[in-house]
């Protein structure tokens, strides 16, 4: 039976971005005081109790190391702050400059095999579709998403595989595939109905009132509101995550389809992997 050790940095509020630096910049927010800085130096201390070597290079170096989504949070927390698109742009090569900086730590740590998402559709996020509500319609494609959001979104992404293309190129040996969220997910709000959701693609499953479901200060949680009673029929949990069968789709989408590059090539596993009859261990290592 293959065993996985995943070490899963998925905490709430993360940024790539030192606390410190965005708040020199007026970015507030005390809720998080988790960068992705943080995180290594974290994972760089708990190394000895994992795998009772200093370092864990090997363990390390036969990892599946997923770097992210990162990112997301620092651009969320200029927006909510009612910023330019001109100066949240500003953050972008910060922000892939700090994610680029930590692959390379981790190369150097024994890192052979990475995994780098991009950005997601941001203009069908059910948080930014009520803060950016318009009745220009113009502002929205067919999917009812938030063009010049989804915009940005393209930007970061085309920006991060920019700096990924550079990585290969300074580390030959080392195999690093960039993870197509932005269109993985955007397929599901285009034509909901072909992967069995409801025709309301971006209204969330539990949440409480507006065109969305949800309402600034009734989130997800709070007293008196409800969820759905089928959330597999729905792409939005709540107002900022998706359901479990649209991650689903969207890592079968990345693993087995067309949103990898490179794509993921199974033949380098042996059949006993592939049918999980080997002893191996293999190991996630996952920032967030």
């Amino acid at each position: 039976m293959v065993e996985y050790l995943n070490l899963v940095y998925n905490l709430q509020g993360a940024t790539a971005l030192e606390r410190s630096f965005l708040e020199e910049r007026g970015i507030h927010f005390s809720y998080t005081n988790v960068s992705l800085g943080v995180q290594l130096k974290s994972f760089k201390d708990a190394l000895p109790k994992i795998c009772g070597s200093p370092d864990c290079r090997e363990m390390i170096e036969n990892a599946l190391i997923l770097m992210g989504e990162i990112g997301g949070n620092d651009y969320n927390y200029v927006f909510f702050l009612g910023k330019t698109i001109e100066e949240v742009r500003e953050f972008v090569p910060l922000v892939i400059s700090t994610i680029s900086s930590a692959i390379t730590k981790l190369i150097g740590m024994g890192g052979r095999t990475f995994l780098v998402p991009g950005e997601f559709p941001i203009g069908c996020s059910v948080t930014y579709l009520t803060l950016y509500q318009t009745s220009n319609k113009e502002e929205y494609d067919p999917s009812g998403c938030l063009k010049w959001l989804n915009k940005f979104a393209k930007y970061h992404s085309d920006q991060l595989q920019a700096e990924l293309n550079k990585l290969r190129e300074l580390y030959p040996h080392v195999n690093i595939i960039y993870a197509d969220y932005y269109n993985a997910l955007l397929r599901l709000f285009q034509e909901p109905g072909n992967f069995g959701f409801i025709d309301r693609p971006l209204h969330a499953c539990c949440g409480f009132g507006g065109p969305y479901n949800f309402t600034f200060g009734r989130k997800c949680g709070f007293k008196g509101v409800e969820s759905c009673s089928d959330p597999s029929k729905y792409i939005c949990w709540d107002d900022v995550h998706m359901t479990e069968a649209t991650y689903r789709l969207m890592a079968e989408g990345i693993l087995k389809g067309p949103y990898a590059i490179p794509p993921f090539d199974w033949s380098c596993l042996s059949s006993k992997i592939k049918n999980n009859g080997s002893s191996d261990t293999k190991y996630s290592l996952m920032y967030h």
